[in-house]
């Protein structure tokens, strides 16, 4: 298929998987004279199987080790529930709460699926990842020479800023580490941190949650910062929600925060460029709103490697002839058609 997409800001066409000049004929035109067309935004941070259970726990916490023993005591009906749902249900709610907010590029911090290779959705970049110095003792073979993910001091108390250290006496306080979290790095930790040249993945949602705090500004400022919404266990929303709270609290710029969800989180993850050019994979999403401002229902377009994921309802007639497995369906309030595999309706249900 060749499609055109004309919007406000620009025109981008597609043939294949890529990004074509706009020129010559095309099977299929959409016009979006009032939305802009972006790049589809990086995720650096999510539990795609852990989405349908809405969240867990009586906060704060002074780690998230007291969290995660808490919930296991006083939640496990709701956790056996959550169980109950198959994991490629589970699996696929988190990929669509992800390309509902113009996600085409989520970072699973969990072992490799099988799923991510059969009729998948989103792309699922694979990347190294361990749980945490608290739950995962044996970190070997971790950092193989490319990027690798690690919760590192989530919480607020000292066993959390002594995390830094303890990374470090391991040799995993490097370069190609994309540290999540980092709510209680101490002032000495931030130094031995900026020092390493690793990067932050920021989830202040989840944060603000478990601890009624988040990383400190000390951490922001000098880092590459990526952002990432984590589960709904935890965090409030996706990833434009989490956008928009990271605006509010002031503490990056605008152009740092879409950076954290474009250049910055591709360079760090080692992934393709995330542009519009010709030759560039085709991967973007079409926003009525300026990114910062947007919420789910201002994501008109969604397109990953070419492929039509996500639409307005009102466009099913001119793409449902180009789409494998089209039909409508509800994520949250918002009526949306999809093309691709969709959970069982009773997997959306924890949908805000």
């Amino acid at each position: 298929m060749r499609l055109l997409v004309v919007a406000r800001n620009t025109r981008v066409a597609v043939e294949g998987e890529r990004f074509v000049e706009p020129e010559g004929a095309f099977d299929l035109v959409l016009d979006f004279p009032d939305a802009e067309v972006r790049p589809g935004l990086i995720n650096a941070h999510d539990h795609l199987h852990r989405n349908h259970y809405g969240r867990l726990g009586r906060p704060p916490y002074a780690n998230a080790y007291d969290w995660a023993r808490d919930i296991q005591a006083n939640d496990a009906d709701a956790i056996a529930t959550g169980r109950a749902t198959t994991r490629r249900d589970a699996l696929l709610t988190g990929a669509w709460k992800n390309l509902a907010a113009g996600v085409t590029t989520v970072i699973h911090h969990d072992a490799w699926e099988a799923d991510f290779e059969a009729d998948f959705p989103i792309r699922t970049p694979r990347l190294a990842t361990a749980d945490s110095l608290g739950m995962t003792p044996a970190l070997e073979g971790l950092d193989a020479g490319g990027p690798y993910a690690l919760h590192l001091a989530e919480g607020v108390d000292p066993a959390a800023a002594a995390e830094v250290e303890a990374l470090a006496e391991h040799g995993l306080l490097t370069e190609n580490l994309i540290a999540v979290h980092g709510v209680g790095v101490d002032p000495t930790g931030v130094e031995r941190f900026q020092d390493s040249g690793a990067a932050l993945v920021w989830c202040p949602t989840s944060n603000l949650f478990l601890f009624d705090r988040t990383a400190p500004v000390e951490m922001l400022d000098s880092e590459d910062v990526l952002l990432g919404s984590d589960s709904r266990l935890t965090g409030d929303g996706d990833l434009l929600d989490e956008l928009r709270r990271a605006r509010r609290l002031g503490l990056l710029d605008d152009a740092r925060l879409e950076s954290a969800v474009g250049p910055t989180a591709a360079r760090r993850l080692n992934l393709p460029g995330s542009g519009l050019e010709p030759g560039a994979l085709a991967d973007f999403v079409v926003l009525s709103r300026p990114l910062l401002e947007a919420d789910a229902s201002q994501v008109r377009l969604v397109v990953v490697g070419g492929v039509i994921r996500l639409a307005d309802v009102d466009l099913a007639p001119r793409v449902n002839p180009f789409a494998a497995n089209p039909q409508q369906t509800h994520i949250g309030p918002i009526a949306r058609w999809v093309n691709g595999p969709v959970p069982a309706p009773s997997s959306m249900r924890s949908f805000p």
